[in-house]
């Protein structure tokens, strides 16, 4: 499992351009499978996402296909977990 933090680069008039190309990459992502949750920061500086792939290598193709990485709009960072406990009804994240 994979979170994204994504923080923009630029400003959010710049961003919102973007966001209705972005919105629909997300849900391709969630069509397929390989995302779980997503949403703004509080205050709006970017997003997370939560992601179930195979690889790192497999996301990192997934995020160069979003509109705001096209657009060079923000930066990404992807942190690889596992998670180990969840609340019962997130039993299907539990890896160990």
């Amino acid at each position: 499992m994979f979170i994204i933090n994504i923080t923009y680069k630029t400003a959010l008039e710049n961003v919102d351009r973007f966001l209705a190309e972005h919105i629909t990459f997300l849900e391709e992502q969630y069509a397929k499978g390989h995302f779980i949750a997503s949403g703004r920061k509080v205050p709006r500086t970017g997003g997370i996402i939560l992601a179930k792939t195979e690889t790192k290598e497999a996301l990192n193709a997934i995020l160069e296909k979003d509109p705001f990485k096209i657009n060079d709009l923000a930066v990404y960072e992807v942190i690889e977990f596992m998670p180990s406990k969840t609340a019962p009804e997130l039993d299907f994240l539990n890896e160990a």
